[in-house]
């Protein structure tokens, strides 16, 4: 064991039964291959060279680089598992086909979800993703409270997440402030953006665009999420006013004309970009 280094955020989780939670909740099958960001004292590395076919672990401190390396020589040497010195946000990965795992400092939670959903390594999305992260941040991206956020849009642009339960704080060495929680991502893909398309015939109403537009073919995915964080610009304001849309115009779309941007779901958000990109034909 080694002591915990702050500045890495690093919190060990070491407990058996929750670490053989987290792999099963992976749902990871013999031929996989997976992808583990900071495998730390490699506590759960163990039991996914156990599940997959080899394992990928990316570490950034150096001491848990040679402690992993020693404590998996003949896994190494077989060609089971790749330790990997460096940092997650600057690997560029060469992997396909790979499912993406791992216990994550909190404070690039946020920056991996983009990485790896919206700017792929080689065009490489994950065929899932299973993660430990904040209980709030999970349940944020569930949208337990049945609010939306750019967060669980974001998310659930690409994917379907699953809550896997909550690991209390006393679990970690050394203890965090907070309770942790296991959320998977399933099913990922940019499948959902081919479904932004002109409406046919176009929409009649005029939408006030407040610059949302480009001129000549605009990139669907980029459009959205300018759509969404205009919508959320103003939390306490109504989401016509954030867009500059007439109300009436949302009602044409089946959305609630007094409506927040935390009250929509996914599918209308991709309603509301379909709608904008129309007005661009």
């Amino acid at each position: 064991m080694v002591k915990a280094k702050k500045s890495l955020g690093q919190n060990f989780l070491r407990d058996p039964k929750i670490l053989r939670k987290i792999a099963d909740f992976a749902e990871i099958k013999k031929g996989d291959t997976v992808l583990e960001i900071g495998p730390g004292e490699g506590m759960l590395t163990k039991i996914l060279l156990e599940k997959a076919g080899k394992v990928v672990a990316v570490e950034k401190d150096l001491e848990l680089v040679k402690l992993l390396r020693g404590k998996f020589k003949i896994e190494i040497k077989n060609k089971k598992l790749k330790i990997i010195e460096g940092d997650i946000l600057n690997y560029e990965l060469r992997i396909k086909n790979y499912v993406l795992m791992g216990n994550i400092p909190y404070y690039i939670t946020g920056e991996i979800f983009r990485k790896f959903l919206q700017n792929p390594p080689s065009g490489n999305q994950p065929a899932s993703i299973t993660f430990v992260v904040q209980k709030e941040v999970a349940e944020r991206i569930m949208a337990k409270d049945s609010k939306e956020s750019i967060l669980s849009l974001s998310v659930k642009a690409y994917g379907t997440p699953k809550y896997g339960g909550i690991i209390k704080k006393g679990s970690f060495s050394p203890k965090p402030k907070v309770d942790s929680a296991i959320i998977a991502i399933k099913n990922i893909s940019k499948k959902k953006f081919k479904q932004i398309t002109p409406l046919t015939p176009p929409p009649e109403t005029p939408f006030r665009r407040a610059g949302l537009t480009t001129r000549g073919e605009p990139d669907t995915e980029k459009m959205f999420f300018e759509v969404v964080k205009r919508g959320f610009r103003h939390k306490r304001k109504l989401l016509a006013s954030n867009l500059g849309v007439l109300r009436r115009v949302l009602s044409t779309l089946g959305i609630s004309e007094n409506t927040r941007a935390e009250d929509l779901k996914i599918d209308d958000w991709f309603k509301l970009t379909s709608y904008i990109k129309s007005e661009q034909k």
